[in-house]
């Protein structure tokens, strides 16, 4: 696995009878973390609204020897009131982004991300947002800054993971830019249900 060994640590031993959330503070962001047949699920909300939508943070590392694929369609948050929202699939989200995203929300939505993946030492990706931050920009044979390569860098999109493999991304909800408030971030893969309980935000970052 690739998460660090404190965090490894302790889901294994969480895993050694029921599976327990794990619950971490870094870089000022909470994250949970849950490990179901091998699968480690980790997230946090970003402290952000970008046009519609609202976006948390993923990190999936596979410990299990059989290769399993994620997607972000696997999420959904359910409210605590009642109804659910589907996250929206990546092409769905650099489309939107690539048409109505001006050149301060791009900055603003990588400088999050980026500030939370680099200031969290639990993360490891051997294919996630790096890989694919080259890959886009090397695409547009320049350094400027474009909505759609920023989106398709950071967006998390479908991942089949070989064991030892992990991937990070950011998953995105129509939100009407509203936060997700409180309720439970739901996730099926590895054919299992992860479930994490969700509480009400903390004021965030305007759009």
């Amino acid at each position: 696995m690739k998460f660090a060994p404190v965090l490894v640590l302790a889901l294994l031993a969480a895993t050694s009878a029921q599976p327990q959330i794990i619950e971490f503070e870094s870089g000022g962001l909470k994250y949970q973390a849950l490990t179901r047949n091998g699968l480690t699920v980790m997230f946090s909300p970003l402290p952000l609204r970008i046009k519609d939508y609202a976006v948390i943070q993923v990190a999936i590392s596979n410990g299990a020897p059989v290769s399993w694929s994620v997607r972000p369609e696997d999420f959904r948050f359910e409210k605590a009131g009642g109804g659910a929202i589907q996250a929206l699939a990546a092409r769905t989200v650099v489309d939107s982004l690539f048409e109505r995203a001006t050149r301060g929300d791009v900055i603003k939505l990588v400088a999050a991300y980026e500030a939370s993946l680099y200031n969290n030492a639990q993360i490891h990706s051997t294919n996630g947002y790096e890989a694919r931050r080259q890959n886009a920009f090397a695409d547009l044979g320049s350094n400027r800054l474009k909505a759609a390569a920023a989106a398709s860098a950071i967006s998390m999109v479908t991942t089949k993971l070989a064991p030892g493999q992990s991937t990070d991304g950011a998953v995105f909800f129509a939100s009407q830019g509203k936060p997700l408030g409180p309720g439970r971030l739901v996730m099926s893969a590895a054919g299992e249900v992860f479930v994490f309980p969700v509480e009400a935000e903390r004021p965030a970052t305007s759009k």
